[in-house]
C-alpha cells in the first residue's frame, strides 16, 4: 500500500511539475505592418515590449505593430500590388487570422490578394 501512495505522490508532483513549466511559456508576439507589403514578425517573447521592438526592427516603412498573444496573425497584400489594399487579422487559430486578413484585404480594394507573412505566439 505504500508503495502505492508514493507512485500516486509522484506522478502528482510530475503533473504539477508539467502543467506549471507549459504555463510559462513565452507567450507575446507581434507582426509589424507597413507601407507596400513591408512587414515584421517577432513570437515567443516573455514581453510585448520586446516583441513589438523586434518586429518593428525587421520592418521598413510607415510600421504599426499589431500585438499576438496566444493567438496567431495574419498579413494579407494585393499581389498584384504590394502598394495597394492590404488587410491584417488576429485570430486564435491560423486559418481564420488568414482569412479574416484576405477578406479584409479584398474589401478594401485588393483584386488579387495573398497572404503576406503570418505568425503563431505560443499557444495560437
Amino acid at each position: 500500500m505504500a508503495a502505492f501512495r508514493l507512485a500516486v505522490a509522484s506522478a502528482l508532483v510530475a503533473a504539477i511539475i508539467s502543467a506549471q513549466s507549459t504555463g510559462s511559456a513565452p507567450a507575446a508576439g507581434a507582426i509589424a505592418i507597413g507601407e507596400c507589403g513591408a512587414y515584421g514578425v517577432a513570437y515567443d517573447y516573455e514581453r510585448a515590449a520586446a516583441a513589438s521592438r523586434a518586429a518593428l526592427g525587421k520592418c521598413e516603412r510607415g510600421c504599426k505593430v499589431v500585438p499576438v498573444s496566444r493567438a496567431c496573425g495574419a498579413i494579407a497584400i494585393d499581389g498584384r500590388n504590394a502598394c495597394a489594399a492590404h488587410g491584417y487579422a488576429v485570430a486564435p487559430r491560423l486559418g481564420e487570422a488568414q482569412n479574416m486578413a484576405l477578406r479584409q484585404c479584398y474589401q478594401f480594394g485588393g483584386r488579387d490578394c495573398v497572404i503576406r507573412a503570418w505568425a503563431c505566439d505560443a499557444k495560437g
